[in-house]
């Protein structure tokens, strides 16, 4: 089987070192993912060219077209390379904004590879302090290499190194299939967007469980049914 590797970039200038270090990355993690025998597919999504879509599809009733179509790339991916520039310490709005429109149970147990630029190297632990819980939240698995890259780092061979780390990490997790392993056992454990965009969310009222007291009390009646005749 071949594993769909997408990359989103938040960078917005051209040319963009957020995308640069996007695309240095894939390339690295297409490499390793190789050199284990199995076979990787690279796509790109740059937020820039969705920004206007993304505000709409945050006040009205659902993502446009553009923005579902890049919802969809990132559930079908089997793993992820994140990119943002950095704005004032702190993530780039538009990355948030893209995220705030995921399902969060979209990228759940997806190998993520978590990377940001800056300006300046005060900005360096941006990423572990803002992208990392974020991804936390979402229940994905970012790898412990984590990437950033000032105007002084691009020359610096610590980057490569830190670069092929970061791939060599994420290769492991996709050749293992562990994401898989741990998404499809723990699944029915997780709270789910009801016909959202996950490959395992409930697409139809059949997969309701209309027996909770949520939905009792959302159709009239009573919570606590089963305590009525035990004295409690």
């Amino acid at each position: 089987m071949t594993a769909r590797l997408l990359v989103i970039s938040a960078g917005v200038s051209d040319p963009s070192t957020t995308r640069l270090l996007a695309e240095r990355t894939a390339m690295a993690v297409m490499s390793r993912v190789r050199a284990t025998g199995s076979e990787i597919t690279a796509s790109f999504l740059d937020l820039a060219g969705i920004a206007a879509d993304l505000g709409r599809s945050l006040v009205s009733a659902g993502p446009t077209e553009p923005v579902q179509r890049a919802i969809e790339q990132v559930g079908s991916a089997d793993g992820l390379i994140v990119a943002t520039p950095v704005y004032k310490a702190g993530i780039s709005g538009l990355f948030k904004l893209f995220v705030d429109l995921l399902d969060n149970d979209l990228v759940v147990a997806k190998p993520v590879i978590l990377s940001a630029t800056a300006g300046t190297a005060r900005h360096a632990m941006v990423v572990d302090e803002q992208l990392r819980p974020l991804f936390a939240f979402l229940r994905a698995m970012s790898v412990p290499t984590s990437l950033f890259a000032a105007p002084e780092d691009w020359a610096d061979p610590a980057l490569s190194k830190r670069i092929d780390r970061a791939a060599s990490k994420f290769a492991e997790l996709v050749r293992s299939g562990v994401g898989e392993a741990i998404a499809g056992g723990g699944w029915q454990g997780y709270q789910h967007q009801f016909d959202g965009n996950a490959t395992r969310a409930e697409k139809s009222a059949d997969d309701l469980d209309f027996d909770t007291d949520l939905m009792r009390l959302a159709a009239g009646g009573s919570a606590h049914h089963k305590n009525a005749t035990d004295g409690k």
